[in-house]
């Protein structure tokens, strides 16, 4: 075979392969459908004359987590051009340990 048959067999078996995986993913879409009962069948009473049922009432504890009732906002807030660094106070610098130092010794006296 030569190279440009060989191409053209690589680049059609792609578009086939390609087509067979949209049609076993669209296939399964297109065919089902939501399972909603039909319009009047909505429970025993076949809706005659009925009022329609209360909605549930809403849980007691409140749904999403914890409150967090002791947030702490951020120390700067970053809305223009400058930079991180220019807006945080400069760090305070640790004081200087002096070394210890030993007493020189004076030579004896004779």
């Amino acid at each position: 075979m030569s190279g440009d048959l060989e191409l053209m067999l690589i680049v059609v078996g792609m578009h086939v392969l390609g087509l067979v995986c949209a049609t076993a993913l669209l296939l399964p879409a297109l065919r089902g459908g939501p399972d909603l009962p039909p319009h009047g069948e909505q429970g025993s009473d076949g809706g005659w004359g009925q009022r329609p049922p209360k909605p549930p009432a809403p849980p007691d504890v409140p749904s999403g987590g914890l409150p967090l009732p002791d947030a702490v906002p951020a120390r700067v807030r970053l809305r223009d051009h400058r930079r991180l660094p220019d807006l945080l106070p400069p760090r305070e610098r640790r004081p200087v340990r002096e070394p210890v130092r030993t007493p020189a010794r004076e030579p004896a006296h004779r």
